[in-house]
């Protein structure tokens, strides 16, 4: 079994991918991080051995990112859980610009961990 953890382009990006780690760590299990930066991500603070591996976009026009994190668990079945991190977001902006995380909770056939960043 192994963890797998959505890390986005943004401050919770980071912040999912350290919950991650410690959701991987309590369980004793692996890593699969998906990127949805759409460049290099930075793994320098993950334990080594951690990350089984990284599944990748390949760029806009790749595909919609939901479609790259349930593609992903498809890929991989040995994934049980999935980590996200959601944005506080204004209900407007949730109507206009759809939630991301909403579809994954929904949509998802594993167990989603939704973890909020700390208000700076």
């Amino acid at each position: 079994m192994s963890v797998m953890v959505v890390v986005p382009d943004s401050e919770e990006g980071a912040y999912a991918l350290e919950a991650g780690v410690v959701e991987a760590e309590a369980r004793s299990t692996s890593l699969i991080v998906v990127n949805l930066t759409l460049g290099e991500i930075d793994l320098a603070g993950v334990p080594e051995g951690l990350v089984e591996k990284v599944v990748s976009r390949r760029g806009k026009d790749d595909r919609d990112p939901v479609d790259t994190v349930l593609n992903a668990l498809n890929a991989n079945p040995d994934a049980d859980r999935l980590v996200i991190c959601v944005a506080r977001r204004s209900p407007v902006g949730k109507f206009l610009l759809g939630s991301i995380s909403q579809q994954l909770v929904l949509r998802a056939e594993v167990p989603v961990l939704c973890v909020k960043r700390p208000v700076s």
